[in-house]
């Protein structure tokens, strides 16, 4: 069997596996054209990801495991979709060029750190990412910013949610981070409310799609307001069978999309995917700081959604009403889609992403016969 030619690197444990689950779909595209397999450091993460794909899966737990096994496969290109300290394990090896794809497109101070600048090559989305780079790094060399829009968007999952008559509106908080500045979730200040609201929505559905970390958190007011929505919902569903409300507590939230007419959801990459896939549909952006100003000025998406915040909790049932029936943003969404994704169709950013692998894959082997031919010189010499 040939040996990959582009390798996934994901260091992590199972409780952030979900990052590299979403690529698999995109790298088993990329493997058509150039061999791909994947690397993990955990036998867990491992045994899960060989659940979900066919590409070989390649577990190496410890250093010396690492750097046999890159002597053994020699892989041209190194993908990484996290910034897992354990990365720089894979980083020191000099034979290969190294990528950073991230696990989404979001607004979330996570997303750019110095971090970028240790990777050959740092795939974006579009305009707003490099922004985003640009005002928060100091000595960037943009030339390794390359914008290939967002693959996973081009993949159509089965949808998981039945059709409804009744207009349906999604709840899908984020999680509350691992760092204070990076909490961004409302469940724990007003999760419930927001659900209280939507099931008041008249002719509504309501369907409730966690970040996958909500549905394991261990912090008391996330644990408890999840479990008090998912009661929120059982009861509703006790009291009127036929709506259909529905806590969807796994899967891919891109298959919940088109079932759904409106979206409530928090500073993430959720609400940017619905920018994209869903921008004939109204989104509400939850501001837990309660700071308007540096929501506008970090959050451009928030400009071109109703922004729900602790001073207005109490009047979501009748925003949400009427934006069913009124849809102010929709021209502003279409422009803000611009912003963050260019012009790219269904299909464009897929194939972005396995051409520019592509060249890198041949660059790598030009650099390398390069420095072969100067270390030959050198000897000459």
């Amino acid at each position: 069997m040939q040996n990959p030619h582009v390798i996934a690197y994901f260091a992590d444990d199972p409780a952030r596996v979900y990052q590299l689950l979403q690529w698999l779909p995109v790298l088993e595209r990329l493997d058509a054209t150039h061999p791909t397999g994947i690397v993990t450091r955990n036998e867990e993460t491992a045994a899960i990801v060989r659940e979900h794909t066919r590409l070989r899966v390649f577990d190496a737990p410890g250093f010396n495991d690492l750097a046999e096994l890159y002597a053994e496969i020699d892989p041209k290109v190194a993908v990484y979709c996290n910034n897992s300290l354990f990365n720089f394990n894979s980083l020191l090896q000099s034979r290969m060029l190294h990528v950073h794809i991230n696990h989404g497109e979001s607004d979330k101070q996570s997303m750019v750190s110095n971090n970028a600048k240790a990777y050959d090559r740092v795939f974006v989305a579009g305009e707003a990412a490099v922004q985003r780079h640009r005002a928060a790094l100091m000595e960037l060399d943009e030339s390794r910013l390359v914008r290939i829009g967002r693959p996973q968007l081009d993949l159509r999952p089965d949808p998981i949610v039945e059709p409804s008559a009744r207009r349906t509106v999604l709840y899908a908080p984020t999680w509350e981070g691992d760092a204070e500045y990076n909490d961004y979730t409302s469940v724990d200040l007003f999760g419930p409310e927001i659900v209280r609201s939507l099931l008041a929505v008249p002719d509504a559905r309501v369907v409730y799609k966690p970040h996958p970390r909500v549905v394991t958190s261990e912090t008391p007011a996330i644990r408890d307001n999840h479990l008090a929505i998912l009661d929120l919902l059982a009861d509703a569903v006790r009291r009127d069978a036929d709506a259909g409300h529905e806590a969807v507590l796994t899967g891919d939230i891109l298959a919940v999309f088109p079932s759904c007419d409106a979206m409530v959801t928090d500073v993430s990459s959720v609400g940017l995917d619905w920018l994209y896939l869903q921008t004939d549909k109204p989104i509400l952006i939850t501001d837990r700081h309660h700071d308007a100003d540096r929501l506008r000025l970090e959050v451009p998406v928030s400009r071109c959604a109703d922004v729900v915040d602790c001073d207005n909790i109490g009047e979501l049932t009748a925003l949400v009403t009427d934006r069913l029936e009124h849809d102010a943003h929709h021209l502003a969404r279409v422009a803000m889609r611009h912003h963050y994704f260019d012009d790219l169709a269904v299909g464009d950013s897929t194939r972005r992403f396995v051409e520019t692998v592509g060249e890198l894959v041949v660059r790598r082997d030009a650099l390398l016969g390069e420095l072969g031919l100067l270390a030959a010189e050198s000897v000459i010499a």
